[in-house]
């Protein structure tokens, strides 16, 4: 009998861990991945044959395990349904990556590396890579509450130092991440660069807060994307007046010259058709399981456009 040769097409989860009722990590074995993967690189995911392809930051990898990390958000279809069944010992039908242009690492002395909500995963590796190239780093993470943060730690042992913002002011400052950035920046006035990923409106607020200062500010942009090759066109930004696609210029670029406007609105464009997709999703579910007893205070879906405070 031979032996047996993973080659690579089986994408199992390996650990999940649930940090709130719509937030939810994925562990994934891929050691080739694993390999190439490289701070502010993307993958594609299909849940199943028949699945939507979409776009999620790399959270983390880890070359010794031959694993990458996803976190993932539950506000639509795939997204949902992913939740729910996703769990270790399952697979993904498809995993493609590492997709995008590496973050440029190394060349600043002293960076701000800001996460808003969700896009605090993603920020974590390139706060480890600044630290690990010698840069002096300045964590600024916001949650909407102490209840939903994650990776304190984590972060703690890469930067040099944390700020903390939260919506209700529960744990760390109670503010907007710009506020942390104003904290940061009223402390450091050396800072060469600033990184940050999130909702569109918080890197905006993020661009805005540097502008004055002449800081570069690097932010992470996410946008509608089928192929990941720059074929379909539907990842369109606007850099500088210029049309850019996110799959393969991306998905970095320089915040002072994004078009917010035009991404914000081309996101949206499938706003109606997605939440049809949920709801048909959802009342397939409820007809295949027995009904449940409605909870006293039903947990919204986050809006990914929401300028909360934390995020």
């Amino acid at each position: 009998m031979g032996a047996v040769v993973d080659d690579g097409s089986r994408f199992e989860v390996v650990s999940r861990e649930d940090f709130s009722e719509v937030t939810y990590l994925l562990e994934i074995r891929h050691p080739m991945m694993a390999r190439a993967a490289r701070p502010g690189q993307f993958v594609i995911v299909m849940a199943h044959a028949r699945g939507e392809r979409i776009p999620l930051t790399l959270a983390d990898f880890d070359r010794a395990k031959g694993t990458v990390t996803l976190v993932v958000q539950a506000v639509g279809k795939t997204t949902r349904q992913m939740q729910q069944h996703c769990h270790v010992g399952t697979e993904l039908y498809g995993l493609v990556g590492p997709l995008g242009v590496p973050s440029a690492i190394g060349s600043a002395k002293k960076v701000v590396c800001v996460g808003g909500g969700l896009g605090v995963a993603p920020i974590f590796p390139q706060a480890r890579a600044h630290r690990a190239s010698g840069a002096y780093v300045i964590g600024v993470v916001g949650f909407r509450s102490r209840s939903l943060m994650f990776w304190e730690e984590r972060f703690r042992a890469c930067c040099n130092e944390l700020i903390v913002c939260t919506d209700d002011g529960s744990a760390g400052i109670k503010g907007f991440v710009t506020d942390g950035i104003r904290h940061a920046l009223e402390r450091h006035a050396d800072v060469d660069e600033v990184v940050a990923i999130g909702p569109p409106v918080m890197m905006r607020a993020c661009a805005e807060a540097t502008r004055p200062r002449g800081i570069k500010t690097v932010v992470s942009l996410n946008p509608v994307m089928v192929d990941g090759t720059g074929m379909c066109g539907g990842c369109r930004v606007k850099i500088g007046g210029e049309v850019r696609f996110a799959c393969v210029d991306g998905p970095d670029f320089d915040a002072h010259r994004v078009d917010f406007d035009d991404l914000m609105a081309r996101l949206r464009r499938h706003a109606v058709a997605e939440r049809a997709a949920a709801e048909r999703w959802s009342e397939t579910c409820r007809m295949q399981r027995p009904p449940e007893p409605p909870a006293e205070e039903p947990l919204p879906l986050p809006d990914p456009f929401e300028e909360v405070r934390g995020g």
